[in-house]
């Protein structure tokens, strides 16, 4: 197949591989997916799909670094659009979850036993995700505590695992078992019970 007939620069070449890497893992999962799929999908030679990334493991790489860069600037922009600790915790959650649906590969890609087992730089780089993602979680949760939103005796470091875990198990459980619910309707009837647990007080008493 010859080469797409749009000359791209190489760094939109390789973002569009690793666009096309990650529809084909929400499609087909990880180990699914080959070279020759992405070349088809690209719409390129897979021998050229090996000038941009010289090992299929680094096409993953790049996916993964992809994806953090992505949900980081999501759960900054919502976060920031908060009114107070909780309420940028809360859009945090759901906008993590929106993005999720709206990126269906995104659990397959973060939590694959094939990606995380065969290369530790995957592996350090998704344990740099999650720690990234619980200090967030973590500050807002001190503020919150500064600010008495939350009980006084509250670990910080306890919560923000929580929180992350209640987004783990929502986006493993519901494709399998709510099928017919989105992510958003779930945490919906999640994040409250998160809020109460934490001793979460909204400003103004609620």
């Amino acid at each position: 197949m010859a080469e797409h007939r749009q000359r791209l620069s190489a760094g939109e070449r390789q973002e569009e591989i690793i666009r096309a890497a990650v529809d084909l893992a929400g499609e087909q999962g990880v180990d699914g997916v080959t070279t020759q799929d992405m070349a088809k999908a690209v719409g390129i030679t897979q021998g050229a799909i090996f000038r941009h990334f010289p090992t299929k493991d680094m096409i993953w790489l790049g996916v993964i670094h992809w994806v953090r860069g992505r949900l980081m600037s999501v759960l900054d922009m919502a976060a920031a659009q908060g009114s107070d600790p909780l309420d940028s915790l809360e859009k945090m959650f759901f906008a993590h979850l929106g993005f999720v649906e709206k990126v269906p590969a995104i659990p397959k890609l973060i939590f694959t036993n094939q990606l995380l087992k065969n290369n530790p730089r995957i592996r350090e780089l998704v344990r740099s995700i999650l720690t990234d993602y619980e200090e967030k979680v973590s500050g807002l949760i001190v503020q919150a505590r500064t600010q008495s939103l939350v009980r006084a005796d509250l670990d910080e470091r306890a919560a923000a695992v929580m929180f992350t875990g209640m987004i783990q198990g929502l986006v493993i459980r519901v494709p399998i078992i709510e099928a017919r619910k989105s992510l958003v309707e779930e945490g919906r009837l999640i994040f409250p019970i998160f809020l109460h647990g934490i001793g979460g007080v909204r400003p103004g008493g609620m």
